[in-house]
């Protein structure tokens, strides 16, 4: 799906140009879910888009009693996936705000995670929930060897996980999140990680993606030219190769990628190569994430800057 064309101002909802889910998330705002019951049973052999849709719905629908009415009227397994993000959403909300109800919040989601996963148990979405859960439980299963720090996790999970899908982009985040030093991790544990998934995904997967996602995690301002580490040679060559073997398959998804198009254009930008990052923006059209600008300041000023750096427009004050 080709994106649109920029027209002065940044769009910044996650749907992006999925309009099935723009169309949907107003419905949720509304408290309707029969139209996310038809948006999410129509993914049901696109794993890629049943996670997107879910993951956007459920932040929608999280601070309301939408899902639990659904799971009661309509009782299937959407409601059950959408019960298992919410559920899910709700406790990672809880255990970052240190809300005492945080334990409680986790049990509820974990159960919720493996009734999803019963109705379907050929989705891969409900264990992809499960496992946004491992970073609050630090399961230490032993790492397979390739691994130079071999850093203990949830690799059990993951590995079910990628029995059911190889290349589940969202499981491969949560996966490498789990070994940030935010969440009890290390810098060596995420580089290794990182390292390791993109290095094993194919030359035209966003997965190799993931070494540029940990370079802007571990990013530490007060480092002497911290801006200057995407210009090394390394992080250069990675930069232009996924530029030259990923950006193409753009054009052919379903909805435009635009968190990994805002990591790839960041990095390109970092990296001095303006010609390149201008036609990742051109295939981001209008549309705008917060990661990973809001690591080096505002996101929208951040954007901006790295718009003008590549000669193209940007919102007007």
């Amino acid at each position: 799906m080709a994106a649109g064309l920029f027209e002065g101002q940044y769009v910044w909802h996650p749907a992006a140009d999925d309009r099935v889910l723009g169309s949907v998330c107003v419905d949720v705002r509304a408290g309707r879910y029969l139209s996310s019951l038809d948006a999410l049973a129509e993914t049901r052999g696109d794993f890629a888009l049943r996670a997107h849709r879910s993951l956007v719905l459920a932040s929608e629908a999280a601070d309301s009693d939408l899902v639990e009415r659904w799971l009661h009227e309509a009782p299937g397994p959407e409601a059950a996936l959408m019960w298992a993000r919410v559920a899910v959403l709700r406790a990672l909300r809880a255990a970052d705000a240190r809300d005492p109800r945080t334990e409680a919040l986790e049990r509820i989601a974990l159960a919720a995670c493996d009734r999803a996963a019963a109705a379907t148990p050929g989705d891969p979405t409900p264990l992809v929930a499960k496992l946004a859960m491992a970073r609050l439980h630090r399961l230490r299963d032993r790492a397979p060897r390739g691994l130079l720090t071999a850093p203990p996790g949830p690799w059990r999970l993951f590995a079910h996980i990628l029995s059911l899908d190889p290349w589940h982009r969202e499981a491969h985040h949560r996966f490498l999140a789990c070994f940030f030093t935010r969440y009890g991790g290390s810098v060596t544990a995420a580089w290794d990680v990182a390292a390791f998934l993109g290095q094993r995904a194919p030359a035209d997967s966003p997965l190799r993606l993931l070494p540029l996602v940990a370079l802007v995690e571990c990013y530490d301002p007060t480092r002497l030219l911290a801006d200057r580490v995407w210009e090394q040679p390394q992080w250069r060559s990675t930069s232009l190769s996924i530029h030259q073997n990923w950006l193409p398959a753009v054009a052919g998804y379903p909805f435009t990628p635009v968190l990994d198009l805002a990591y790839l254009a960041h990095a390109l930008v970092m990296a001095r190569c303006e010609e390149e990052a201008r036609a990742v923006f051109t295939a981001m059209g209008p549309y705008a994430s917060r990661m990973p600008w809001s690591v080096f300041g505002d996101p929208a000023a951040q954007l901006s800057r790295a718009r003008r750096a590549c000669g193209l427009p940007v919102p007007s004050a």
